[in-house]
């Protein structure tokens, strides 16, 4: 007896609920070649996604969350397809990714450090407290060169 339960094909609203991404979307990652060719029921034409299909949307709709573009989506899928062989490019793919997004992380504490002491200002003038408003505006000039580099 098998535990393997196999998922019957679906329609594009199911695959959209269960990847979270939108039925134009699957449309269009089919059109440039993400996913698919997707089969079609015989007698309505409309998309059926089987397992395979629902897997890579999954794998697709984590990696679109990330920031990661078509092209990078294109060679991951393209990788996975090739399995072991590609996980070195599969691996070095995914790392460009990572230092991608700690430098975002990075701007992103930029800009939070930024919001806090510039609230800590308005909140100081707000009170009435000189003191403590020529301290917040020190963290406030302290932190500006770091904010300008994050915008350019």
């Amino acid at each position: 007896m098998s535990t393997t339960t196999t998922v019957q094909a679906v329609s594009i609203h199911t695959a959209s609920q269960r990847s979270g991404l939108t039925g134009p979307t699957l449309r269009y990652y089919e059109e440039v070649g993400l996913i698919g060719p997707i089969l079609r029921d015989p007698g309505s034409g409309h998309r059926r996604y089987g397992e395979r299909d629902l897997d890579a949307l999954q794998a697709l709709a984590c990696l679109r969350s990330m920031g990661v573009g078509i092209e990078d989506m294109r060679t991951y899928q393209a990788n996975r397809a090739l399995g072991n062989v590609a996980a070195a490019d599969q691996r070095d793919l995914l790392l460009r990714h990572v230092d991608r997004v700690e430098r975002e992380i990075e701007t992103l504490r930029v800009h939070l450090e930024y919001l806090h002491a510039k609230s800590g200002l308005w909140d100081a003038r707000d009170r009435g407290d000189s003191a403590a408003e020529a301290a917040a505006q020190a963290r406030v000039h302290a932190i500006v060169p770091r904010l300008e580099a994050t915008i350019r």
